[in-house]
């Protein structure tokens, strides 16, 4: 009975022991993946990353540093046919790469201009010596379309696309779309191309490679041409091959809303009397940008009590418009201005409730509606020209009718 109890016990010790062993884990750590950056590996320096302060130099960063025996005047001479101290601008960042004993003396300082490019000055040799370097930069093709949710910008934001994508939009159809009267449901596509840094840090939109908009029921195409090819210069043409850009624009401002129309008989907000007001008021903060809508010479520039500071632009023997009620005039008169110039800026001043411009338009020198007006347009392609465009956008244009199901 005593030898039975002792191999019981024996049993359940091994019983016991296998179970501990069971529970046993065995952890592995993994290696810190490396960080390599503008081509140095981070974990063989002391980092330390900075924006240019306002006061900084050149000399007085890297004075700051354990420079050894360098001395400054000596290293930003020694380096001058490569980079210019000079043209480091404040609030631009740099990164200093410091050894790991115990001198932390200076090794490498690296300054970024701009997100594609930077400049290592290298401080490992006798001599310092200066380089420049480009990121490389990847472009990937996006297509997007479908309804309009809401304005634009707001549609484009919602896509993850930057919205300096909608001012471009803006002005390759400025001729044709006023996107003041863009309803939620219309139908758009867009195709362009994006830029990455190393593959991976979204740097903005390349190119606008085809678009259109449905505008008041209609389809709007845009797509670029190269109508001659030595110039390189790009303009926008529509499915047929007529351009799109018209000798007026459709508004003196972007991205604003009519508060007012042309019209015989309204109530003046200021003097309380029905009066004819004989142009277009599109209501916009202060200080937003105010365009010519078209090329021409300034007619007259100055203030009165009624129309404030204004500017009058005669475009040609028939047509001349002015802009009213500017907080600030950037033109003088008899200055030659171009279509889509800023000409000054959205005020209140003259009689006005609140910021705006007034845009009134004459034809044979009477007082017209803008609006209301077949304006004339610019040329079509002809001949070879319209032949090559045809072929370029026949498969940009299946790609954007199957976006919008046209």
């Amino acid at each position: 009975m005593k030898k039975a109890f002792v191999l019981i016990t024996l049993l359940l010790s091994i019983v016991s022991c296998n179970k501990t062993a069971e529970k046993v884990e065995i952890k592995i750590t993994k290696p810190k993946a490396k960080k390599v950056e503008f081509g140095f590996n981070y974990t063989d320096f002391n980092v330390v990353q900075d924006t240019i302060k306002k006061g900084d130099s050149f000399g007085s960063i890297i004075q700051s540093q354990n420079i050894g025996d360098k001395k400054v005047f000596d290293v930003v001479e020694q380096i001058k046919d490569s980079f210019n101290v000079r043209t480091i601008r404040y609030n631009k960042p740099y990164t200093i790469l410091r050894s790991k004993n115990k001198t932390n003396k200076l090794q490498v300082f690296i300054y970024q201009p701009d997100a594609l490019s930077y400049y290592v000055i290298d401080f490992r040799d006798s001599i310092a010596k200066a380089y420049k370097k480009v990121k490389p930069v990847t472009l990937k093709r996006k297509i997007i379309g479908g309804v309009l949710k809401s304005s634009l910008s707001e549609t484009l934001g919602n896509e993850s696309v930057e919205t300096a994508l909608a001012s471009r939009i803006t002005k390759v159809f400025s001729w044709s779309i006023d996107f003041f009267k863009l309803k939620k449901g219309d139908r758009y596509g867009l195709i362009f191309t994006e830029r990455f840094i190393n593959g991976k840090t979204y740097d903005g939109v390349e190119d606008l490679e085809a678009a259109f908009f449905e505008y008041k029921g209609k389809i709007i195409y845009a797509f670029p041409f190269e109508k001659d090819t030595l110039s390189g210069k790009v303009e926008y043409y529509d499915n047929e091959g007529k351009t799109l850009k018209n000798f007026f624009l459709k508004t003196p401002i972007k991205f604003s809303r009519i508060t007012s129309r042309f019209t015989a008989n309204r109530f003046h907000p200021v003097q309380h009397t029905w009066k004819a007001h004989k142009g277009t008021d599109y209501a916009a903060p202060t200080g937003t940008p105010i365009s010519t809508t078209a090329s021409g010479v300034v007619e007259a520039t100055g203030y009165t009590a009624g129309n404030g500071n204004f500017v009058k632009v005669k475009h040609n023997g028939t047509y001349s418009t002015q802009y009213l009620h500017m907080s600030r005039i950037l033109v003088k008169r008899g200055q030659r201005v171009t279509q889509g110039q800023t000409i000054g800026l959205v005020g209140s001043t003259g009689l006005a409730t609140g910021p705006h411009v007034c845009y009134r338009f004459w034809k044979n020198g009477v007082q017209v509606d803008a609006l209301r007006l077949n304006l004339p347009t610019g040329e079509s392609l002809t001949g070879n020209d319209r032949t090559r465009f045809m072929k370029q956008i026949e498969p940009l244009k299946r790609e954007l009718d199957s976006i919008g199901n046209l």
